[in-house]
């Protein structure tokens, strides 16, 4: 199931595991395993059931993975250019361009690189979560989210979320006249002498001082 539009849950296999779902992502579902779902706002989605053979062999390369129901995408608009291709060609009766639609669709769907890893973790940055909950929400493990990362950037994903984080306050301070707690509650911190303290020994001065500055130049040290 593609998930355009909308946020919601996911109840998952035998351990009854609770995935929060935010669009745009995809909900794989297998037969017999037990799932249920729950639309918190408004969804928009598009389904496509298949089954055979083929499956199987995919399922055994490990392009279907039945330990991560949910996948999320920073860019979506392959999926959605495969989906609209897979129902243009569902009308035409057509054998083999719907075979060959749908696993246009998988590949598109079921591949997810350490670049879109990356990306989709520094969009989730400004969210509070732990490391773990970042995973869950990427449908990930917490070592294929590190392994993931640590490929594309060099870093982990803590370091990754907190140079995003910063960097994002940076904008911020020099672009909107925000008091510092909002600029601070917008890139994930609800403490604003935590993110004074932290933006003061990461950035090398405060953030009232960097916003006097007025320069987004300087590089952000590391962990």
């Amino acid at each position: 199931m593609w998930l355009k539009e909308g946020r919601g849950q996911l109840l998952h296999g035998p351990d009854r595991q609770l995935h929060e779902v935010r669009a745009p992502a995809m909900l794989w579902l297998f037969p017999g395993v037990l799932h249920g779902y729950r639309p918190i706002t408004r969804w928009r989605q598009a389904w496509t059931l298949f089954s055979g053979s083929a499956v199987e062999a995919l399922t055994t390369l490990g392009h279907l993975d039945v330990s991560r129901p949910v996948r999320r995408f920073a860019d979506p608009r392959p999926v959605d250019r495969a989906f609209s291709r897979l129902l243009r060609v569902s009308t035409q009766h057509n054998p083999v361009q719907l075979t060959g639609a749908l696993y246009d669709l998988i590949a598109a769907a079921a591949t997810t690189t350490g670049d879109d890893v990356a990306a989709q973790l520094a969009e989730l940055a400004s969210t509070p979560m732990s490391v773990q909950d970042y995973a869950s929400e990427l449908g990930l493990s917490v070592k294929e989210l590190r392994d993931a990362v640590r490929r594309t950037t060099g870093s982990t994903p803590h370091e990754l979320v907190l140079t995003t984080r910063l960097s994002n306050a940076k904008v911020l301070l020099a672009e909107e006249d925000l008091p510092v707690a909002a600029v601070a509650q917008r890139v994930g911190y609800d403490d604003p002498a935590y993110f004074t303290r932290l933006f003061t020994a990461r950035v090398g001065m405060s953030p009232g001082a960097f916003r006097r500055s007025g320069s987004l130049s300087g590089p952000i040290s590391s962990l």
